[in-house]
């Protein structure tokens, strides 16, 4: 059985939350909250929430919490909004406003 949990149109760029995410894949859930709990930044911040809504979809399902792992993390770019700044000259340049579609999945472990 596995557990999803997806924040869509997340205002932070993917670049930055792509290093956050590769310190949990593959982690326990309890290690993976506890490595995002520690690291500093916003984007720890928004990863953090999947997890645990993950979690709480995982609790739903009857899943045993204390033997979920982390298989899938991810974060893929969103739409980006496009703004203007007054350039010198009269120009005008563009500011980049970039969105992300944050992914977790958790599974249970196999015990054989």
């Amino acid at each position: 059985m596995e557990a999803k949990a997806v924040a869509k149109y997340v205002r932070m760029s993917p670049i930055k939350l792509k290093p956050v995410v590769n310190l949990v894949r593959g982690k326990d859930l309890n290690e993976a909250l506890t490595i995002l709990k520690f690291t500093p930044g916003k984007g720890a911040e928004l990863v953090e929430k999947v997890v645990q809504s993950a979690a709480a979809n995982a609790d739903v399902k009857d899943m045993d919490i204390d033997n979920l792992y982390v298989a899938e993390v991810y974060a893929h770019q969103g739409p980006t909004m496009k703004r203007w700044r007054a350039g010198a000259q009269g120009r005008a340049s563009m500011i980049l406003k970039r969105s992300s579609h944050i992914g977790v999945t958790l599974r249970e472990k196999n015990e054989e």
